[in-house]
């Protein structure tokens, strides 16, 4: 998903650079809105899966302070292993929508002319 996001918004970023003179901006402004609804879907499902391990983290660390049972250290350093790439992907999805958002200004600005 990392590699489809960033390579959608540069394709974009260079028809917005160099747009043809046949450029239908119409089309373009559907295509890019139905791809800034996929992607804000993506964004939305990694939030909560994010949170979600965020706070089974947090529940296991509390649980082994509180309770002092170490194997649960284990499922906490299993959770801290996988909430690591899901921020940073939930990272580059956020980022990459905000761009879109300004190319989305930019196709209006084009369809305008």
């Amino acid at each position: 998903m990392k590699k489809r996001i960033i390579n959608y918004r540069l394709r974009i970023d260079a028809l917005l650079k160099h747009p043809s003179e046949s450029t239908d901006w119409d089309a373009v402004l559907r295509e890019h809105l139905t791809q800034i609804l996929f992607f804000q879907h993506e964004r939305l499902i990694h939030l909560i899966v994010t949170v979600t391990f965020a706070l089974m983290t947090m529940i296991g660390v509390s649980v082994c302070c509180i309770v002092k049972y170490l194997p649960i250290l284990a499922i906490v350093l299993l959770f801290l292993i996988l909430l690591v790439p899901y921020i940073g992907h939930y990272y580059t999805l956020e980022n990459e929508v905000q761009k879109m958002y300004g190319q989305y200004d930019l196709i209006l600005q084009n369809i305008q002319k």
